[in-house]
């Protein structure tokens, strides 16, 4: 549609006084889906930080979560572009899957650092703790999304830029998560230093 937009532009002093060319079709199709899927990309991201709010009884403990999602859009555009494949329909629907898994395994992290936190009250300590004791399980939740996606990913299907968006956005995110995360929490409770509770466990998801 690109393309055919782009002969219309240029052709457009040729064209007879009073004609107009309109694109109609599947190009209408495609552009309703665009929007709706930006829609929903944003609208997940806001449903995600709520639904934490509520779990969590914490507004910063949401937004440490949800700074791994960053890092998923910039893999997401990064393998994108890497591969060559154009911004689509599939693509935005693996951002949305990206954004889920990249969720779930920020909240493992954050999870251990409250409870780590609520024993000993060291944010720093608890930060680290989390990094070393989840990396398995949360790289073996990214390594399994991203060799099930990597068939789909490596092929010429219609929809192989879904299985590249969700394996670009799972490196980056994963790499955020085990590293950035840790560090953005330490640096939001650091400041406000909490007492160890003995006996004691935190409401954690």
């Amino acid at each position: 549609a690109r393309d055919v937009q782009k002969v219309l532009d240029d052709t457009a002093s040729m064209r007879p006084k009073g004609a107009t060319i309109s694109l109609h079709g599947q190009i209408d199709a495609l552009h309703e889906a665009f929007s709706g899927l930006s829609f929903g990309l944003l609208g997940a991201v806001v449903l995600i930080y709520l639904l934490i709010v509520v779990n969590f009884q914490s507004w910063a403990d949401p937004f440490v979560i949800i700074t791994a999602l960053p890092a998923a859009l910039a893999g997401i555009v990064w393998m994108l572009f890497l591969s060559g494949t154009s911004l689509s329909v599939p693509a935005l629907t693996g951002a949305i899957l990206c954004m889920g898994v990249a969720t779930a395994n920020s909240i493992l992290v954050v999870s251990f650092c409250r409870e780590r936190l609520a024993e000993h009250g060291d944010a720093l300590k608890a930060a680290l703790e989390a990094g070393y004791t989840r990396f398995r399980p949360v790289c073996m939740t990214a390594l399994a999304m991203i060799i099930g996606m990597l068939p789909l990913a490596i092929s010429e299907e219609q929809n192989a830029p879904l299985g590249r968006a969700v394996i670009g956005g799972l490196v980056f995110a994963t790499i955020a998560t085990l590293l950035f995360v840790p560090v953005v929490f330490s640096l939001v409770h650091g400041r406000h230093p909490t007492r160890a509770t003995a006996g004691e466990t935190p409401h954690v998801a």
